[in-house]
């Protein structure tokens, strides 16, 4: 158990620290500010910005590991959301949904994998189905998050 413990720990840490070297590569050789003047001197309002993200977020979740995502995306996307006057953290929240919704789309949804695995029985296709419905609710709630920002800042604000 303890030596497969440290091979996941290590697999970890590894992906972590590759993701943390491409993006300091990324910020060295001025990326993360070249993609940010792009997408702000694109002429988009910040909503037709958020909504270009949000679609960026599901396509590349439909065909990436959650967390690769997590840790390429975020320093890329950060700047340009706080460039278009966006709350950080209202963006973290709604970024956590995205990430989510990409663990329950095919063909990479890796809780759909461990659905069927736990099953043990029937085909893949039932367990797509079956989260469906739980897809749908995770885009109407982006949606309202897009729409309503407050949903996702009223906690945080009360507390201080």
């Amino acid at each position: 158990a303890i030596e497969g413990t440290m091979r996941t720990t290590a697999m970890v840490m590894l992906i972590v620290l590759a993701a943390m070297f491409l993006n300091f590569v990324l910020s060295v050789i001025g990326l993360t500010a070249l993609l940010t003047a792009f997408i702000t001197d694109m002429g988009l309002s910040p909503m037709q910005t958020m909504i270009v993200i949000v679609i960026g977020f599901l396509i590349l979740g439909c065909f990436m590991e959650a967390f690769s995502l997590l840790l390429i995306a975020t320093p890329l996307i950060a700047p340009i959301v706080a460039a278009m006057g966006y709350d950080l953290v209202w963006f973290g929240i709604l970024m956590m949904l995205l990430l989510e919704t990409a663990l329950i789309t095919p063909p990479i949804g890796v809780n759909l994998y461990v659905i069927q695995g736990v099953r043990g029985y029937g085909s893949m296709n039932d367990v797509i189905l079956g989260a469906l419905p739980f897809v749908i609710a995770m885009l109407l709630m982006i949606v309202a998050l897009l729409v309503f920002p407050q949903i996702a800042l009223w906690l945080p604000e009360a507390i201080g």
